[in-house]
């Protein structure tokens, strides 16, 4: 076994080791950082796969910013486990069905998924100079749409966010 072997089974321990932590963990904050720790492994698995632009990626914007959002949010909520309303056994029992459809769902997607050959004699497959070649020539269509999207949705959340100034209002200005 070679080393990216080593590193990918290590990884992978890590990746799951820390969702389960996210899953059983008791505490919100602790459920957060070990979210951020499984994003870190599966950023991890990206370099392994050369594709060097969503190891940075996800690292500054998932392990980044929107966990720390999530951390922020949390900590803000003041989640206390006494004060929360216990789920009754009708809730428990869809949650159960549920999740069971849902592991049957990923067991036939698995069993139908044919595994392909992959080409180990290119080395450039996830470098950020072809991802930007196909980016700007095949898609740059959806591409200006999802920007122009994006724009829209940030200037909504400016406007919404904020707040009227209330001295004006009440001098009638």
């Amino acid at each position: 076994m070679d080393i990216y072997g080593i590193l990918f089974w290590v990884l992978s321990a890590i990746a799951v080791g820390c969702a389960l932590g996210v899953i059983l963990s008791r505490n919100p904050v602790n459920s957060v950082l070990f979210l951020i720790l499984t994003f870190f492994a599966i950023s991890g698995h990206y370099l392994l796969m050369n594709a060097q632009f969503l190891f940075i990626v996800n690292i500054i914007v998932y392990a980044g910013a929107i966990m720390v959002l999530f951390l922020f949010v949390v900590m803000l909520m003041n989640l206390n486990a006494d004060v929360e309303p216990q789920k009754g056994q009708l809730v428990q029992l869809a949650g159960v069905i549920a999740g069971g459809i849902l592991f049957l769902v990923v067991l036939a997607a698995i069993k139908t998924t044919q595994p392909q050959a992959i080409d180990k004699t290119t080395t450039d497959i996830g470098l950020i100079t072809n991802l930007g070649k196909v980016l700007f020539t095949k898609f740059v269509l959806p591409f200006e749409i999802s920007s122009v999207l994006f724009l829209s949705a940030m200037i909504g959340a400016v406007v919404i966010g904020k707040k009227e100034d209330t001295h004006n209002l009440q001098k009638g200005e």
